[in-house]
């Protein structure tokens, strides 16, 4: 019994340093995307990130000698968990980041778990979302304004359509996160390239009508974010995202937008020389505290 209860708790310090890495990959992704649409429009961009991700997914199972499935009902939910996880929150933020800081679009993407939380109590199909996630929510959401500082949130309301078109984004990751227990079984690993598969076969065609890509002249800079949100803030995490759905559910899941804001920070301070707001470390506590209620499983 307590060789079990080790394994647990070792199972679960694994599954929370997974949710820590794929903070740090999607919270990566947002300067990434900053720095790709200066030089490439949004369409083409999303379009080539879900390609190049999709091939390099499919390399990995091949090399693994997995075959990709056949199965047509199974590619309808890829091509629907691509609409939601990838064709439109990808492209809505990379339009809305022309405008709005990457910092900022961090913070408003940060919501994904409340919303998470609100489809789980509402949609019937789903577990029940439980008291200790709400608090979890709630600690999250005060843990986030502390280590942001309210001057951080200043420009909200400025440029509101873009604004308001990350919140959308971050309602659909919020539903992909719901839909996505429909893989329960699958590697990780299919799901991820399958839906990339789907989005890629839906973006291309429309970024080479709209953008004519072939007239376009990227900088090297813009190139080198793309692929590295392609193979590391896409590719690997989507795999590990899969991962994390399967073991930690919707919810938990998704409290990795919360981590991504306090890694973003730390970032900044370590690389950049940045500030932390005063309250910083009291918000950073509330966080984890967020995040370990929603992750953590009670015993």
């Amino acid at each position: 019994m307590a060789a079990e209860r080790g394994r647990s708790s070792l199972d679960d310090v694994a599954e929370l340093a997974l949710l820590a890495l794929l903070a740090t990959l999607w919270g990566a992704s947002y300067t990434f995307i900053k720095v790709g649409v200066e030089s490439i429009p949004p369409i083409t961009f999303i379009a080539a990130r879900t390609a190049i991700a999709a091939v390099v997914l499919l390399g990995v199972l091949r090399w693994r000698g997995i075959a990709m499935p056949t199965d047509v009902a199974l590619w309808r939910r890829f091509l629907f968990q691509a609409i939601l996880n990838s064709v439109v929150p990808f492209t809505l933020i990379a339009w809305a980041e022309r405008w709005v800081d990457a910092s900022l679009s961090t913070i408003l993407n940060s919501s994904a778990p409340i919303f998470a939380f609100i489809l789980a109590c509402c949609l019937p199909r789903h577990r029940s979302a439980t008291r200790r996630q709400l608090f979890g929510v709630l600690s999250g959401l005060i843990g986030i304004c502390l280590i942001v500082g309210v001057q951080a949130l200043s420009g909200i309301g400025q440029q509101l359509v873009p604004q308001l078109a990350i919140v959308a984004a971050t309602v659909c990751y919020a539903g992909a996160a719901l839909f996505g227990r429909h893989f329960e079984g699958l590697d990780p690993m299919l799901p991820a390239a399958g839906s990339l598969i789907c989005g890629a076969i839906v973006l291309i065609p429309i970024g080479v009508v709209v953008d004519l890509p072939w007239t376009l002249a990227p900088s090297g800079r813009s190139l080198l974010a793309l692929l590295c949100l392609s193979v590391f803030s896409t590719a690997l995490a989507f795999t590990i995202y899969f991962r994390l759905l399967r073991t930690l559910g919707p919810v938990g899941a998704t409290s990795q937008a919360y981590l991504r804001v306090p890694i973003g920070v730390a970032l900044g301070v370590v690389f950049l020389g940045e500030t932390l707001a005063p309250t910083a470390l009291i918000g950073l506590v509330c966080v984890v505290a967020g995040v370990a209620a929603m992750v953590v499983p009670a015993r």
